[in-house]
């Protein structure tokens, strides 16, 4: 709301009274004169009015709009760098089947995180586990709900299946900012492939980025910033692997039930359940 300020009553009858014959007036006493001018009736003729401050309720509407968004990568994320630059009204958002964690897996992550650890590369572990099954695209905020519903009219006769991964394998991003630990679905990947391509149909209607032409479909366990991965295949991964096959109760295995997919946009997340 804009506030808007008109001229006091007071002033408007001065108007009046220039426009108004001459006539002579008595000479106010000193009280009468202070009084006058505490109500502002007792001004110079071609005196510009002082306008009022505008209220700082008013200047906080406005103010948002006036701030600068600053990605404070070292404090905030880590070290992290985005792989595109913020800005305000953009949505990061992605396709995903969740992982969540079995018995045992993250004990597991923690020994192989200190195997590495012993090589001098310093893992971190990762703050969710999931399948991706598009890439990170932008979207607008008043796309979001048409991209959702796009999705979910796409998959209405898609049904739920098994995953399984137990080879791990080390990715990079396109970037070179960061390096990953994953570990590789071997079951599973032919029906994870008949999903990519319905997510493809939303991703070509939004003129959206596809997904790899040839995907390792993984689940990342664990990062470090920068490109190591060929230190990281050199020094520990067989070590790393080590560790996963000779688990106390056999190989470790990661078992995903893939009944519904997930879209994160922002920090909205919608769910998408398959038959």
């Amino acid at each position: 709301m804009i506030v808007s300020y008109s001229s006091s009553s007071s002033e408007e009858e001065d108007e009046r009274d220039d426009a108004s014959p001459p006539q002579k007036i008595a000479k106010p006493d000193s009280e009468t004169r202070d009084e006058h001018t505490a109500h502002g009736s007792l001004q110079k003729k071609g005196t510009s009015t002082r306008r009022l401050p505008l209220p700082e309720s008013v200047r906080e509407m406005f103010r948002e709009s006036e701030e600068q968004w600053t990605d404070n990568s070292e404090e905030e994320h880590g070290g992290r760098l985005r792989s595109f630059q913020h800005e305000r009204g953009n949505w990061a958002t992605y396709v995903y089947f969740p992982y969540f964690p079995e018995e045992g897996f993250l004990e597991l992550l923690d020994d192989m995180i200190a195997a590495a650890g012993a090589h001098n590369i310093p893992l971190t572990q990762c703050d969710e586990f999931h399948i991706s099954i598009s890439k990170t695209v932008v979207l607008r905020h008043h796309w979001i709900q048409p991209f959702v519903q796009s999705i979910r009219a796409g998959l209405t006769q898609f049904q739920k299946f098994f995953c399984l991964a137990d080879t791990l394998r080390v990715y990079c991003n396109a970037e070179k900012t960061r390096t990953f630990l994953g570990m590789e679905i071997s079951t599973g990947k032919t029906r994870l492939l008949e999903l990519i391509k319905i997510v493809d149909q939303t991703m070509n209607e939004f003129n959206l980025s596809t997904f790899y032409k040839d995907p390792s479909f993984h689940v990342s366990l664990a990062w470090c910033v920068g490109d190591h991965t060929e230190r990281l295949k050199r020094t520990c991964l067989s070590d790393l692997q080590d560790i996963v096959d000779r688990h106390e109760d056999g190989p470790f295995h990661i078992q995903l039930n893939c009944s519904e997919v997930r879209c994160k946009s922002g920090n909205k997340v919608f769910q998408v359940p398959l038959l």
